[in-house]
């Protein structure tokens, strides 16, 4: 049996030429891949060409502007990725099993206001395993970056992955008491149109405003700031700047002390949500689990 799994083995493409099948696959464009793995688009298109010629058979079909996955390819590229899916999780695990440390992926709005009120429990239950938060809006790669486990925003359909919905990415607007009074309440819709908006680009207010039956053109003609987070909309919103279009799970707290009011009832939803996520092949590692059960339970309680 050893010399079998020895010739097994021998019979293996070279390991570079698998990974930059892996990458051209997902990105299905040579120069992506080469930009990420830090060679030029000539050595990847040499590395397939190898993997080819030991394969037999062609992986891609270059087409002007486009190259896509040949029937051998479709084949190949699952299998590869979740080779390198179950290296990456053999790795992390060896270095650090339920104990170490669990680096999470998270948006910095749902780090600020849900993480952060919620971690302490975690940690009392978890005394020997270290949280370090990454917070970014870009999707992590697993198989390339120490990322555990991360929180997303979206439809939940991410390939290679399991999710688990944490709730809706709903959206209302929400301005603070004394930017209410200057115009003596916001009583009804059409009232906001008297205040400043915040990130007016945003498509939440589009929606809204659609749902609200309030014109949307006038949007165009506000000053088109843009803060990228939700928390920091918010803080503009709590110091009276203006009023911001937000997720309401995600500021119970700010709700709770009257720092910031719903006016409305009326929430959109445009089918998104914040998600866990992690690799399929490291579902069984202990920290992720311990976290997963965790935060499902957490929310849960809510």
């Amino acid at each position: 049996m050893p010399e079998l799994k020895s010739r097994q083995v021998s019979q293996l493409p070279p390991l570079q030429a698998i990974r930059v099948f892996e990458a051209v696959a997902r990105h299905l464009s040579f120069t992506k891949a080469a930009a990420e793995l830090g060679m030029t688009q000539a050595a990847a298109s040499y590395q397939i060409k190898l993997l080819e010629e030991r394969v037999g058979a062609p992986l891609f079909l270059r087409r002007p502007r486009q190259i896509v996955l040949t029937e051998a390819g479709q084949r190949m590229a699952p299998a590869v990725s979740e080779a390198f899916a179950l290296l990456g999780g053999a790795y992390a695990a060896a270095r650090s099993g339920a104990d170490g440390v669990l680096c999470v992926s998270t948006l910095l709005t749902f780090a600020s206001n849900w993480l952060a009120q919620h971690l302490g429990s975690f940690q009392v239950a978890h005394p020997s395993l270290a949280v370090r938060l990454d917070t970014s809006n870009r999707l992590v790669d697993f198989a390339r970056e120490d990322i555990d486990i991360a929180i997303r925003s979206g439809g939940g359909n991410w390939p290679g992955v399991e999710v688990h919905k944490l709730f809706n990415a709903d959206f209302t607007p929400m301005l603070s008491p004394k930017l209410a009074a200057t115009i003596g309440g916001v009583k009804e819709p059409a009232d906001l149109l008297r205040l400043p908006i915040l990130d007016p680009g945003d498509i939440w207010w589009r929606d809204w405003f659609i749902a609200a039956g309030l014109p949307v053109e006038e949007l165009a003609k506000r000053p088109g700031s843009s803060m990228g987070a939700q928390a920091y909309e918010a803080n503009a919103a709590i110091a009276g700047q203006g009023v911001a279009i937000v997720t309401a799970a995600l500021f119970k707290a700010e709700l709770a002390d009257g720092r910031l009011i719903q006016p409305f009832d009326l929430v959109g939803d445009d089918g998104h949500a914040y998600w866990l996520v992690y690799p399929q092949a490291r579902r069984n590692v202990p920290k992720i689990r311990a976290f997963r059960e965790w935060i499902l339970a957490e929310i849960a309680g809510q």
